[in-house]
C-alpha cells in the first residue's frame, strides 16, 4: 500500500519532469539561443539578396555566416542559424519591405567540424581552437543525452508501476539528476563558446548580441528536472524507511 504523500510526490515529480522535457525539446528545436541586432544605419547599402544566397548556398565557413548574421539581424541556435531578409515582393522595390526570418540547419558534419581562432583572414588561416571545438560538440550532444535519460527514467517508472514496486523510483531520481546536470552543462558550454568566440572575433561597432528565449527555456528546465529528481528520491527513500519500520514492527 502506497501512502498518499508518496503518491502525491510521484505525481508532482512526473508533471515537473514532463514540463522540463517539453521546455528542453522546444529549446533544442528552436533558433533563438543567441541573437544579433544591427542598427538600420549599418544595414544601408547592404545587398541582402547576395548575402542571403551566400548564407544558404555558399561554402560553410563560420566567419562568413557570422558576418552575414551581423548585418541581417541573425539568430543562432543549437541546430539552426537564421537571418532576417525582405520577403518576396513585386517587381518594384518597396520602400519599407516586410521582413521575414529564414533559417538553415547545421548538418551533422558541420556540427562536429573544428573551430578556429579567427584572425580576420578566414577561419582556416588561423589556429584551431580545441576548447571551443569541444564546447560546441558538448552543447550539441548534452541535451540529447539529457532527453535520453529522462526518457529512460520514464520507462523505468512505467516498469515500476507495472511491477508495483517503489524500489526503481530511486533510479528514476538519479537519472533526473544526471539529466539536469547535462542540461546545465549545455547552457554553460553554449555561453562559454560564445564568450570565447567574441574574444577572438569581437562584434562590429554598433552590433549588439543578446541571449534569446530558447536559452532561457533550457535554463528553466534545469530546476524543474532537479525538483522532480528531489521528489522521486525523497519518495523512494521515505517509503523504504517506512516499509522497513513496518516490517520490524510486524516481526516484533
Amino acid at each position: 500500500m502506497v501512502d498518499n504523500r508518496y503518491a502525491t510526490a510521484l505525481v508532482i515529480g512526473s508533471v515537473l519532469s514532463l514540463l522540463a522535457t517539453v521546455y528542453l525539446s522546444v529549446a533544442v528545436g528552436t533558433q533563438h539561443w543567441y541573437q544579433y541586432s544591427c542598427p538600420p544605419a549599418k544595414r544601408e547599402g547592404t545587398n541582402a539578396s547576395v548575402l542571403r544566397e551566400e548564407f544558404f548556398n555558399g561554402e560553410f565557413d563560420e566567419k562568413t555566416y557570422r558576418d552575414t548574421m551581423f548585418r541581417l539581424n541573425g539568430t543562432l541556435g543549437l541546430w539552426w542559424r537564421c537571418i532576417r531578409v525582405p520577403s518576396e515582393s513585386h517587381w518594384f522595390k518597396q520602400p519599407d519591405p516586410k521582413m521575414e526570418t529564414q533559417c538553415v540547419s547545421f548538418t551533422l558534419p558541420q556540427q562536429f567540424s573544428p573551430k578556429y581562432k579567427q584572425s580576420g583572414s578566414g577561419n582556416h588561416d588561423s589556429e584551431e581552437d580545441l576548447l571551443r571545438t569541444y564546447l560546441w560538440r558538448c552543447q550539441v550532444l548534452l541535451p540529447l543525452v539529457s532527453l535520453g535519460l529522462v526518457f529512460l527514467g520514464g520507462l523505468v517508472g512505467v516498469c515500476a508501476c507495472l511491477c508495483r514496486s517503489f524500489t526503481p523510483t530511486l533510479g528514476v531520481g538519479v537519472l533526473h539528476v544526471l539529466a539536469g546536470l547535462c542540461t546545465l552543462g549545455t547552457v554553460c558550454c553554449f555561453l562559454a563558446g560564445v564568450d570565447l568566440l567574441q574574444q577572438y572575433s569581437p562584434l562590429p561597432e554598433g552590433v549588439e548580441g543578446s541571449l534569446g528565449w530558447s536559452l532561457y527555456l533550457a535554463l528553466i528546465s534545469v530546476p524543474l528536472q532537479m525538483m522532480a529528481a528531489a521528489l522521486f528520491l525523497w519518495a523512494a527513500r521515505s517509503h523504504r524507511k517506512n516499509y522497513t519500520r513496518m516490517t520490524a514492527y510486524r516481526v516484533a
